[in-house]
């Protein structure tokens, strides 16, 4: 089993946590951003709270340990690898319990090119414990804005991970849209009149869910806001901070940290 200080420090080796990739500017952008409600940060969020960018910052340096102070706004931002741990930690418990009382559940990721291994080994694991991975089909097409402009989208799964590829597209594609759950929530609906329990994932996956009422845990970056807003408002039950844009390989010992504390290791 990976320990609790061998994780910590590989977070911050890889840079999963402490000094990350994402770049402070960047974070304050997507403050300013989700203050302004614009859709591409707000995930399909419909927060209760006023949340202005003083208030962002205040809440993501509580939740993330990026600093607090606005006069720093440049470098690279700070991921506290000591809450990154305890979340994590609430994460295995939440997906424990799903096991336990095998419930369906729904996994969806907006950054394929990453953290799809570690959504389908968490899918294969929950799977195997009895609960019921719901992967409905979805054929219609969803319009969505991307960064060149608004393109169609297919909803699809892989290793039984929901995630949207472009027309023509056989990779999946990076996103915020809560478009995807929402499609696949109705078609799950639908098709077998059963909707997921719990939804696991990130961005729109997790703000989509947990808006219409389904519980919902997920990853969620320093310049992600929504997630963060979404767990403090009770939208979300945990999010976990941690880095997005590493390579998938780094995840690995997150992934078998996650399934030893769930009790959903071989």
């Amino acid at each position: 089993m990976v320990s609790v200080g061998a994780l910590r420090a590989h977070l911050v080796a890889v840079g999963l946590a402490g000094e990350v990739r994402t770049a402070r500017e960047q974070s304050l952008v997507n403050y300013g951003l989700f203050a302004a409600r614009d859709p591409r940060q707000t995930c399909g969020l419909e927060p209760d709270g006023e949340w202005g960018r003083a208030e962002l910052l205040r809440l993501m340096a509580d939740r993330c340990g990026v600093s607090a102070d606005p006069d720093r706004t440049s470098g690279p931002d700070v991921i506290d690898p000591d809450r990154t741990l305890a979340a994590l930690d609430a994460f295995a418990e939440r997906l424990a319990r799903a096991a336990h009382d095998r419930l369906p559940v729904l996994l969806g990721t907006g950054h394929p090119h990453r953290l799809l291994g570690f959504y389908a080994t968490l899918s294969a694991a929950l799977s195997a414990a009895g609960c019921r991975v719901l992967t409905p089909r979805y054929d219609e097409c969803m319009r969505m804005s991307t960064h060149f402009g608004v393109r169609a989208h297919r909803l699809g799964y892989v290793g039984g991970v929901a995630l949207v590829r472009s027309e023509g597209a056989e990779k999946g594609a990076h996103t915020h849209s809560p478009l995807p759950v929402r499609a696949a929530l109705a078609a799950a609906a639908q098709q077998a009149g059963t909707l997921p329990k719990l939804v696991v994932g990130d961005h729109g996956f997790v703000c989509g869910a947990g808006q219409l009422g389904i519980e919902a845990i997920g990853l969620g970056d320093c310049d992600d806001p929504a997630v963060f807003v979404a767990e403090a408002e009770g939208i979300v039950s945990v999010a976990v901070p941690l880095d997005d844009t590493a390579r998938s390989d780094y995840y690995r010992p997150v992934t078998r940290y996650v399934l030893k504390s769930a009790w959903l290791g071989q």
